[in-house]
C-alpha cells in the first residue's frame, strides 16, 4: 500500500516520506479500509513536530500519521461479519497509541472504530467526524440537552467551533460566540445568534448583553488558560465549561473562588478517550444532525497523499477556514 511514514520529530518537509509498505491483515476484531480521505488535525502536526511535553522520540519505530479518515471496508478478521465488506465508514482513533493510521491508502483497525456511514454523507464531510466532529459534538452535548439554554462558543470561527456552533443551535440552543471581526459573517451564517470580537476589552459585559443581561449555561472553550477568568463571569450557577484546548496557557490559574460558589462543571475534552455511551451518543447526534440539513464541515483544501507535508504545513499557517484533507 502507499503510506506517508517518518521515523523522527522534525519538520514536515523534513521527516514525512511517502512509501509502498504491505497492506496490512485485518486481525481477529479488525476490519482494512481501503481509505479514500485522511483528515489532518492540529494534533497530528503536534505528534509529528514533536512538541508534547517530555516527549523525546515517537513512540513506535515508524509512524503513519492522522487519525481521522474515510473510506470503504475492503476485508474483515476473524469475528467480524463478512457483511460488513464494502461498508462505507468513517475512522475514529485511527492513529492513537497505534503506530500506523490513516495518511495511507489501507489501515487496519478494530471494526468498532469504523463506524457505518449513512448513504448521504460523502467521505469529505466524514473525514472531519472523527477528532473535530465528535469533540464538538460533546463539548456541546456532555452536559445534556441545550434546548432553551444559552451556549457560549470560544473561537467560533475554528474547525471544532464551526461544528460547535452549528450543532448548538440544531439543539435549539441560543448560541453566542467569539471570532474575528474578519469571520464573523461566516459564524453567523452558521447559526450565531450573535458574533462578537473575542479581542474586544469589554467582552465579557457584551457575551451578557448578547444574552439579555443573564449569564450563559455552558461555555465551548477552546483557550482554556486565556479565558477561565472571563468564562468564571460569564458562566452561570450550575453551568458548565467544555475546554478541547488551551495552547497558549497551559498551567493556568484558575479563579477558585468564583468557580465555586457557582458549582460550575469544568469538562476538560479529550476525544481519544472518550467512553462508549457518551462516544456513541455523540456519533448517533453526528448523523442525526447531517441528515436533519443542520450541519455542514467545510474543507479548506484537499491535498494528494504525495503533498502530506504542504497540508500539514496548511494546518501549522493557522489561517485556514475549514477542514484540510488528503486524497488517499
Amino acid at each position: 500500500m502507499h503510506a506517508i511514514t517518518y521515523t523522527a520529530f522534525g519538520t514536515a518537509r523534513d521527516v514525512l516520506t511517502l512509501k509502498d509498505i504491505d497492506t496490512p491483515k485485518p486481525q481477529a476484531g479488525e476490519v482494512l479500509v481501503r481509505l479514500a480521505f485522511s483528515g489532518v488535525n492540529p494534533s497530528d502536526v503536534k505528534s509529528r513536530a514533536g512538541t508534547r511535553p517530555g516527549v523525546t522520540k515517537p513512540a513506535f519505530d515508524t509512524i503513519i500519521p492522522h487519525s481521522d479518515g474515510a473510506g470503504v471496508i475492503e476485508a474483515v478478521g476473524d469475528g467480524v461479519d463478512p457483511a460488513r465488506i464494502g461498508t462505507r465508514v468513517w475512522i475514529w482513533n485511527g492513529q492513537w497509541q497505534r503506530a500506523f493510521g490513516t495518511a495511507a491508502s489501507h489501515i487496519a483497525l478494530p471494526s468498532d472504530q469504523a463506524v457505518t456511514l449513512p448513504d448521504a454523507i460523502d467521505f469529505e464531510t466524514a473525514a472531519s467526524f472523527g477528532i473535530p466532529g465528535l469533540t464538538a459534538c460533546h463539548a456541546v452535548f456532555g452536559g445534556g440537552e441545550v434546548v432553551g439554554r444559552t451556549v457560549l462558543v470560544q473561537g467560533g470561527a475554528g474547525t471544532v467551533g464551526l461544528l460547535a456552533v452549528q450543532l448548538a443551535k440544531w439543539g435549539g440552543a441560543r448560541v453566542i460566540a467569539t471570532c474575528s471581526p474578519r469571520d464573523m459573517a461566516r459564524v453567523k451564517a452558521a447559526g450565531a445568534d450573535a458574533a462578537l470580537d473575542y479581542a474586544a476589552p469589554d467582552l465579557t459585559a457584551a457575551v451578557l448583553a448578547a444574552n439579555d443581561g443573564k449569564p450563559v449555561d455552558t461555555i465551548v472553550e477552546v483557550e482554556f488558560g486565556l479565558n477561565i477568568a472571563a468564562d468564571a463571569d460569564i458562566i452561570a450557577p450550575n453551568g458548565r465549561i467544555a475546554a478541547y484546548g488551551s495552547a497558549k496557557d497551559m498551567a493556568p490559574t484558575l479563579p477558585f473562588g468564583p468557580l465555586l460558589f457557582k458549582a460550575v462543571d469544568i469538562d476538560i475534552v479529550l476525544i481519544y478517550l472518550l467512553a462508549r455511551a457518551p462516544r456513541d451518543a455523540a456519533i448517533a447526534r453526528l448523523h442525526d444532525a447531517f441528515m436533519a440539513g443542520a450541519l455542514s464541515c467545510p474543507v479548506a483544501q484537499v491535498f494528494d497523499l504525495a503533498q502530506t507535508a504542504a497540508a500539514h504545513e496548511a494546518v501549522e499557517d493557522g489561517t485556514r477556514d475549514g477542514a484540510i484533507l488528503i486524497r488517499c
